[in-house]
């Protein structure tokens, strides 16, 4: 199954879960399940050394982020393991140095001395230093070096920490694979689901039946609406922003196409993305906005703006067209209480949230049939509305 499959996705965390949550936690089980059963080294001698060091990591992992949680609630640890899994998916042959990247990603974004005690802290630092002293001194820096680009610095905005990465990434594109898998993974955790919203649902017949068949019921859900949670429509769309400044800052600095994992892991990106503006659109039709005639009004509208291009390039707000200045007004702000009020303005205004379902469907559609499409006016510098 492909990787941006939510159903697969499901299995994969479940499956991890069921490890972590053993009596006794395995971590060759672990490992072997992240790296697919595939090798490090056709030696054997050197692959089980590999795998001891990998193993190694895990330890510090379990350990680093202890009980930490994700915003939805999963063990914080998931998220390295499950991105280190993807990435391992798309290889026959594995090397250390790369899935080390992946692993131990965010570490030093995540891990800090405020949320142990002393001592803990202590230990927790010391294991990384032994894991890394098993090391040759070039890997360590390699890896450390790794490590630094794919960290956001406190005072980066996201469009600068993406340019700096891509500026060491010229000639690795492993930097941009790491990354992509994050974002994967990041783009797939933003629900507690016991199966796909998509399963079973002809998303493009439903659009189809909206705006030419005049009997039309409208679509229906299977299921009642679910409890809330931390992550609703509107920051899904953020996440979706983000992956669309990733993919443009992408475009624009480095020819993703000369390497074919690269490649490979940014249609994932792609199509992870199309398939959860689809389920906020579903989602929205179904259960907040069900009037009929007007789910066709919005359409329409969003329809011959994504077609007059409106979606390739950053705009200004205009009080005719809702979906002008989409990304400036709701996405960009680089303060985070900021940010989190517009998320919640936009939350409120479900016939924007509809329009902005169907902007991203576009946008990554967009990304998939041109290999040279951006969204216009995306920088490491911000965003810039293009006249």
């Amino acid at each position: 199954m492909p990787l941006y499959d939510f159903s697969e996705f499901l299995k994969l965390s479940a499956a991890l879960n069921y490890n972590l949550s053993a009596a006794s936690l395995n971590r060759y089980n672990v490992l072997m399940f992240i790296i697919d059963g595939k090798r490090f080294h056709s030696n054997d001698t050197e692959d089980r050394e590999s795998k001891r060091i990998v193993m190694e990591a895990l330890s510090y992992l379990f350990n680093a982020y202890s009980q930490k949680r994700r915003r939805l609630g999963p063990l914080a640890v998931l998220h390295p393991l499950r991105t280190a899994a993807l990435f391992a998916r798309n290889f026959n042959t594995l090397n250390l140095i790369d899935l080390l990247s992946a692993l131990l990603h965010d570490i030093l974004e995540d891990i800090k001395p405020i949320d142990f005690e002393i001592s803990n802290w202590k230990d927790i630092e010391e294991q990384l230093y032994r894991l890394l002293e098993q090391m040759p001194s070039e890997d360590e820096q390699a890896l450390m070096n790794r490590l630094v680009y794919l960290t956001k610095l406190k005072e980066e905005s996201y469009y600068r920490y993406i340019g700096r990465l891509l500026e060491h990434s010229r000639d690795a594109f492993q930097l941009i694979q790491v990354k992509l898998a994050d974002r994967l993974d990041n783009t797939l955790d933003m629900r507690i689901d016991l199966r796909d919203p998509l399963e079973g649902v002809d998303f493009f017949q439903n659009i189809f039946q909206l705006l030419f068949v005049n009997n039309y019921r409208g679509y229906i859900p299977a299921t009642n609406h679910l409890p809330p949670t931390a992550i609703n429509g509107s920051r899904r769309l953020y996440q979706l922003f983000k992956n669309a400044v990733l993919l443009s800052l992408i475009r624009q600095k480095i020819k993703v196409e000369e390497d074919p994992i690269s490649q490979l892991l940014f249609d994932d990106v792609c199509m992870a993305s199309l398939k959860e503006a689809q389920r906020t659109l579903i989602h929205l039709i179904g259960y907040h906005f069900k009037d009929i005639q007007s789910q066709r009004t919005l359409l329409i509208e969003a329809m011959d703006y994504c077609y007059s291009g409106g979606t390739g390039t950053v705009t200004v707000p205009d009080a005719d067209q809702m979906l002008d200045g989409l990304f400036s007004s709701y996405f960009a702000h680089t303060t985070e209480d900021v940010r989190n009020q517009k998320l919640g303005v936009l939350y409120q205004n479900k016939p924007l949230m509809i329009q902005a379902s169907i902007a991203f469907v576009t946008i990554f559609f967009s990304f998939m049939n041109d290999s040279k499409f951006y969204v216009e006016g995306i920088s490491a510098e911000g965003l810039t509305p293009v006249n």
